[in-house]
């Protein structure tokens, strides 16, 4: 199955947060790594899993005893495809409103309206 357009449920993206900041693992690894929750048992993570591979979003080495599990899509990849679907669902595709949602929700640190700001100057020059 393409992951162009899957989005992955909130328990699937801490797998893959796990994933991409450590790198593959086994089942044993990741459920260890992951935030603990009453229902967050073995088996759960690994019928997770199976379902992810099924979907696309991670990659399954059988090669050894413990199977290894690595992520089959890019973090940046990920969040481009939520953000596009959060842009279509809730902002009926407008870029500003989207923008100014997230500008109005809490305080912008400098930092972060610096970044804001060199992008903007950025996007504008390759417009001209």
């Amino acid at each position: 199955m393409s992951t162009k357009n899957t989005k992955p449920t909130d328990a699937e993206l801490d797998v893959l947060r796990v994933l991409w900041e450590h790198g593959p693992g086994t089942v044993r690894e990741i459920h260890d790594r992951l935030p603990q929750t009453p229902h967050r048992v073995y088996t759960t993570v690994l019928k997770l899993l199976q379902i992810m591979c099924e979907k696309g979003l991670v990659k399954r080495d059988e090669s050894q005893r413990a199977h290894v599990y690595e992520v089959a899509v890019s973090m940046e990849q990920t969040q481009q495809n939520l953000v596009n679907h959060l842009l279509a669902k809730v902002f009926d595709n407008s870029m500003s409103s989207m923008v100014m949602r997230a500008l109005s929700t809490r305080q912008a640190s400098k930092e972060d309206l610096d970044e804001i700001r060199k992008l903007l100057d950025k996007m504008e020059g390759d417009e001209s």
